[in-house]
């Protein structure tokens, strides 16, 4: 016959933490009904927010690529800056890409910079061959020069950039084949197209 001063079997482990689950479900559950409808609707307005502002780049860029001339804010995504500059480069307007350029350096985006520097430095190029070829030496020069600083600063950004790296080469053999640029301008000189232009006779000062 069993003592009456038996204890009773204490509950196990698991059955103290599934009391202790249950209860603290039932403490919770009231405050998870309030929040999770919230943090749901946040959720749907971030999301709505960013594809919205893609929505906006996407037409800014459309407008560029367009031919319109429409402004740029300086806090503008990446790709809508370099769009931006590939639009001023292919109107001869580099000046009005310079601070765009900074932009990109100062946020440290290697892609979007890599990029701008190379449309950059195409529309370089492309004006120093229109010379060579009317034998404008001397206003070639600069152009060549500072193209090969920009598809270098291109190439610092993004090692693998391959174009970049081949419009480098050619840069540097309109270089090897016009010695006088090297002698006469030298790849020192700094990207400064206000400095370099008021040296160019019979060109406005200020930019090119």
């Amino acid at each position: 016959m069993p003592s009456a001063f038996t204890h009773a079997p204490s509950p196990s482990l698991r059955t103290r933490l599934g009391a202790g689950l249950g209860q603290g479900w039932r403490s919770l559950r009231p405050t998870l009904l309030v929040l999770l409808p919230i943090l749901l609707l946040g959720t749907a307005a971030a999301l709505a927010l960013s594809a919205w502002r893609d929505a906006r780049t996407n037409a800014a860029i459309a407008e560029l690529e367009a031919g319109r001339d429409i402004a740029v804010s300086p806090d503008a995504p990446d790709a809508l800056l370099v769009a931006r500059t590939k639009f001023l480069a292919f109107r001869d307007r580099l000046g009005e890409s310079e601070p765009l350029l900074e932009t990109l350096d100062h946020r440290h985006s290697a892609d979007a910079a890599a990029r701008a520097r190379y449309i950059v430095a195409n529309a370089r190029i492309r004006e120093a061959f229109r010379l060579i070829e009317r034998s404008e030496l001397d206003k070639a020069g600069p152009q060549v020069t500072l193209a090969r600083q920009d598809y270098r600063r291109a190439l610092q950004a993004r090692p693998d950039f391959w174009d970049a790296k081949f419009n480098f080469d050619v840069a540097s053999r309109l270089i090897r084949d016009f010695p006088e640029f090297d002698r006469t301008f030298g790849d020192e000189l700094k990207a400064e197209p206000k400095q370099i232009w008021t040296d160019i006779p019979g060109q406005p000062r200020g930019g090119p």
